[in-house]
């Protein structure tokens, strides 16, 4: 029997992955809640918008009512819950946003999964599940090389981002055990891949890159990250939903640390050789170092062997596989889907869209 999944922030970077790794590779049904604020775009979807199995609601994750119809309409199976706003530096200078939406809209959408949840039948009620999409930053900075983060690592998050996150993971973890909502978390490392929204570090580099633009690097770039294919976090991300043990939690990880620097320039190589400079200089020539961001954590990594072992996951491609994929990715659509980011004609066509389930 398909499986019937509402995907919300599934016209986001990480939902859309999703959305297009389940109608493509499936045969269950999505219905995509996402409020389309600037990071959101239709166009990541245009690949899955004329399947039968798809469906999209414009709808705010604040609106229960709203969401209370959604749930009524489209009966789901299995909720991914990806809304967020997720952008440090915006949270920094606005973290209002970021409690309403990461902590009140997750309270929502757990208060309107329980309550359609709770009039199921009890094979129902058991097959249910809500999973939940946080990130690492939650655990806050790791300490030596040595150390990674685990599942039982304690959340120590330095930013309003990373603390609304926290904050909505232990909520959903709340209403696992007071309520018994069948709940499953999951906290990734640092995402990359086609369709994103070029605010984040790759994306932002390559265009800048290609618009002759300076490429603004934090400090020295020693920060290490471990990057993460979007497309081998959605396979992780469709496994938990639907194999993943209630009241558990998975952590995702690329197993890609990276120095920050070493990124940036692993974007201007890759340039360097698909898209020269017209001068025939480096585009790294174009790297310029600013003041860094307050409370910028050092390091993350992630220890990904329990999704591994439990679940048989493990990411299919490697940094230097995914990298190339992704500038290669943003040349070929750079006229197009990148065209109408930047300019923000994605926004202007979005405003006829409509609520309710379609």
């Amino acid at each position: 029997m398909a499986n019937r999944i509402i995907v919300t922030g599934g016209a986001g970077f990480i939902g859309s992955a999703v959305v297009r790794l389940i109608i493509g590779n499936t045969g269950d049904e999505v219905c995509v809640v996402d409020k389309l604020t600037y990071a959101g775009n239709l166009e990541s979807l245009a690949p899955v918008e004329s399947n039968p199995r798809y469906r999209f609601s414009k709808t705010d994750i604040l609106d229960r009512p709203a969401l209370d119809r959604v749930f009524a309409e489209f009966k789901p199976t299995h909720v991914m819950h990806l809304a967020a706003e997720s952008h440090v530096d915006r949270s920094i200078d606005g973290p209002g946003e970021f409690i309403m939406t990461n902590i009140v809209g997750t309270y929502t959408m757990l208060e309107a999964a329980r309550k359609y949840w709770s009039g199921l039948d009890e094979a129902a009620r058991k097959a249910f599940r809500f999973h939940h999409i946080s990130t690492d930053e939650v655990y806050g900075d790791l300490g030596g090389p040595e150390d990674f983060f685990r599942e039982t690592t304690p959340y120590a998050p330095s930013s309003p981002y990373s603390a609304s996150k926290a904050s909505s993971d232990h909520l959903v973890r709340s209403w696992r055990r007071t309520f018994g909502l069948p709940t499953v978390i999951t906290n990734c490392s640092n995402n990359y891949g086609p369709y994103h929204f070029p605010e984040k570090l790759i994306p932002l580099m390559i265009l800048n890159a290609l618009d002759g633009r300076a490429l603004p690097v934090y400090g020295l770039g020693e920060q290490i990250r471990d990057w993460l294919y979007v497309d081998d976090h959605a396979r992780a991300l469709y496994l938990v939903a639907t194999r993943g043990t209630p009241g558990e939690t998975y952590n995702i990880g690329g197993h890609n640390e990276k120095k920050n620097i070493d990124v940036v320039r692993t974007v201007c190589r890759l340039l360097d050789e698909l898209k020269p400079r017209s001068d025939g200089r480096s585009y790294a020539d174009q790297i310029t170092f600013v003041t860094d961001r307050p409370g910028h954590d050092l390091r993350y990594a992630i220890d990904a062997a329990k999704i591994g072992r439990e679940l048989g996951w493990k990411p299919q491609e490697t940094f230097d596989s995914g990298i190339r994929k992704t500038v290669e990715w943003y040349l070929a659509n750079r006229d197009g889907w990148c065209k109408n980011v930047q300019d923000g004609s994605y926004q202007r066509e979005r405003l006829g869209v409509v609520g309710g389930v379609k």
